[in-house]
């Protein structure tokens, strides 16, 4: 495995763990109030949790069709929705 790949994938595994996070928060939210807002939070964060596990798999085992090139671009991608899940995260867990 390219080194590139292996970056962008412990980042993506990295999304997939805040994401699983945020579900099980919003969970409990949901069973102690039965709100519906919980609900559509636990759906985008599933859609979210679902592309990171495709492209973390995508990174794993095609990782020949990315270039160098892109690399730079991806892992701001990546790194930016990362940031953006820990906020996400700290702003639910307030």
């Amino acid at each position: 495995m390219e080194p590139t790949s292996a970056i962008l994938s412990a980042v993506s595994i990295a999304n997939i763990v805040v994401l699983g996070i945020l579900i099980y928060t919003f969970g409990k939210m949901y069973s102690k109030t039965k709100a519906q807002l919980p609900i559509g939070m636990i759906l985008v964060s599933s859609m979210l949790l679902l592309h990171n596990v495709i492209g973390a798999f995508a990174y794993f085992s095609m990782d020949q069709l990315f270039s160098q090139e892109i690399f730079p671009y991806m892992l701001g991608v990546v790194i930016a929705e990362l940031a953006g899940l820990l906020i996400f995260l700290k702003i639910t867990l307030d």
